[in-house]
């Protein structure tokens, strides 16, 4: 399906590898110029060199730690004409309330959430200058599930959700689409560390990973394909009357509900 991508330009946040490298790779395919950014320099130009072998799109890559201030002027200095924001950067840590400490917990939110609204408060402008497009924050369903081992995403995931619905509410007047999306468990890293985390929880050592994996729906994570393909269709203008809302992907996961 051609999406009419083609020579749109996008920033895409925690881009070196899992979700965020799928999605650029979505991306390039449909035609879409790419600014990359995450941490991992190595990781970042493997992806570059990839995806410029592979499609004619440019790619340029910016190696920053999206903690600090410099790193978003950086963004905002050299990222000025794009038409797509993917906030994807993020990585909470899973646990319970005791533990976390308040440092490991502001550190997650300091990337993620605070590091999403800060990257929409400073390309919304740049965006509607441009003449419109279309910001994806990529969030996560522990905002939906309110598990109390993964206390600090389930409330910094919320946290996104709300504020994704209240930016996207009239975004739309300044022809800007702002677009939730809560995938539940992805075949990355990530999942594989969460799963030995709870593991080690539930079990005392980490080797039930393949028993935890046997409660998802299908027995399996969903494939990150699943979760770029859908950013691709929400960004492009088949779904041009999307805004102020929020998809979750997780085969049913935090549709669950029992009476007893």
């Amino acid at each position: 399906m051609d999406l009419n991508l083609k020579n749109k330009i996008a920033l895409i946040t925690g881009a070196s590898k899992g979700i965020g490298a799928d999605i650029a790779e979505t991306f390039a395919a449909e035609g879409v110029n790419l600014y990359l950014t995450a941490r991992n320099i190595k990781q970042l130009e493997t992806l570059k060199v990839e995806l410029q072998k592979k499609y004619l799109v440019e790619v340029i890559t910016f190696p920053l730690d999206l903690t600090e201030a410099d790193s978003l002027k950086i963004l905002y200095e050299n990222c000025k004409d794009i038409n797509i924001l993917i906030n994807n950067a993020g990585d909470i840590p899973s646990g319970s309330l005791f533990d976390i400490d308040e440092e490991s917990w502001r550190r997650g939110w300091e990337l993620k959430v605070f590091g999403y609204i800060n990257l929409c408060r400073g390309f919304y402008p740049l965006i509607k200058k441009n003449g419109g497009g279309v910001i994806i924050n990529n969030i996560g369903n522990g905002g939906e599930i309110y598990d109390p081992l993964y206390i600090a995403g389930a409330a910094g995931n919320s946290s996104l959700m709300s504020f994704t619905k209240a930016l996207g509410g009239n975004s739309l007047e300044d022809n800007i689409r702002v677009i939730g999306v809560n995938p539940g468990p992805v075949e990355t890293e990530r999942i594989y560390k969460i799963l030995k985390n709870r593991s080690l929880k539930l079990y005392g050592d980490e080797n039930h990973v393949q028993e935890l994996l046997k409660s998802y729906p299908l027995g399996r994570p969903a494939h990150v394909r699943e979760i770029s393909d859908l950013i691709a269709f929400l960004v492009s203008e088949k779904s041009g009357y999307t805004s102020g809302t929020v998809f979750t992907v997780d085969g049913g996961i935090s549709s669950r509900s029992s009476i007893i």
